[in-house]
């Protein structure tokens, strides 16, 4: 119960993160897109306003999950924490980099090219970095020898799982970022800005379910256990797709906005949710289980206490951000 309740908690808050953090790496690369294309007084000044008030929460549900799942699961630390010591000190190069841009944005960094190439590049580099973490979890990048634990950097270089989780990634981030973008700049009544950030929607729409059916199909090869596991549960990805198809339709005929983009939001909760139960009981296919490798009960449910009181704490936060910043008639519209 303890550990079934533990890895829901923090799976919650990754998913959290990946809708926060897409919308956030996106709306970086869109940034850059629009002062090397020339359209900064396009789309940059409503992609500013949602970026002032957003981006120092967007890794607190990072933390969270990290923090968490060694306190739940203490051997992922022995086996993510060498495995993942290249990709991993990668993604804090890059989160560091990004960071920088933030730190210096008041003194001439959103007017650096260098700065905002970084910025924008970064957007991307830290989301495909981040989830070889979901692809080494499939198995097979992993040894143990005498003790110690050794990742086959070759065999991910060169597996075409791995490079398609990749560019899933990378197109999700983009397709997200836009869909909420071009809501955004709607409550903004920036037409221009909506017009830009709706083309760059359905623009990687397409990508995005294709990525979306060939990690699918790569996962045969890969691990046909949990291949086998999703097509026993495939009307969850089955939602998943029709939320898909609802969002790019309301996109497609321009209404409805708001309502397209909690369709891309279920279409990712639907598809995350789905792969992380037909995943288990495995953490890190062999090693790690749920239910062999869960902390002591004692320090479980203190940590569910923890995680869930942090949650409260969280979400009206987030709440009182929404309604103060992003959604705020006047802020919006940049008054």
């Amino acid at each position: 119960m303890i550990e079934t309740i533990g890895i829901s908690v923090l799976w919650v808050f990754l998913y959290g993160y990946i809708i926060i953090g897409s919308i956030d790496f996106g709306a970086g690369f869109y940034s850059f897109y629009a002062k090397a294309a020339n359209k900064k007084h396009t789309i940059r000044a409503v992609i500013d306003r949602y970026l002032s008030p957003v981006w120092e929460v967007t890794n607190v549900f990072l933390v969270f999950f990290m923090v968490g799942l060694i306190g739940f699961f203490p051997d992922s630390a022995f086996y993510y924490g060498t495995s993942l010591l290249v990709p991993g000190s990668v993604a804090l190069v890059l989160i560091a980099i990004r960071g920088s841009f933030y730190a210096f944005a008041n003194y001439g960094a959103r007017e650096s090219n260098l700065y905002l190439f970084l910025y924008g590049i970064t957007g991307l580099f830290i989301p495909a970095s981040l989830s070889t973490v979901l692809t080494i979890s499939e198995g097979g990048f992993i040894v143990t020898e005498e003790g110690k634990v050794r990742l086959l950097l070759g065999e991910l270089f060169v597996n075409p799982y791995s490079w398609i989780v990749v560019l899933l990634a990378v197109v999700s981030v983009l397709f997200i970022s836009a869909t909420f973008l071009a809501y955004y700049a709607s409550r903004a009544e920036d037409k221009e800005a909506f017009e830009v950030m709706r083309n760059f929607s359905l623009v990687w729409s397409g990508p995005t379910i294709l990525m979306s059916f060939l990690v699918f199909l790569t996962l045969s090869t890969h691990n046909p256990d949990h291949f086998q596991a999703m097509l026993a549960e495939s009307w969850i990805f089955a939602l998943s797709l029709l939320a898909f198809v609802a969002a790019v339709w309301f996109l497609y005929k321009r209404k409805h906005l708001g309502a397209a983009f909690c369709f891309v939001c279920l279409q990712f909760a639907f598809a995350f949710f789905g792969y992380g139960y037909t995943h288990l009981p495995y953490i890190l296919y062999p090693y790690i289980t749920i239910y062999e490798n869960v902390t002591s009960p004692e320090m479980g449910i203190t940590l569910i206490i923890a995680f869930i009181a942090g949650l409260f704490l969280l979400v009206p936060s987030l709440y009182l951000l929404l309604r103060l910043f992003l959604f705020n008639a006047e802020y919006v519209r940049g008054s």
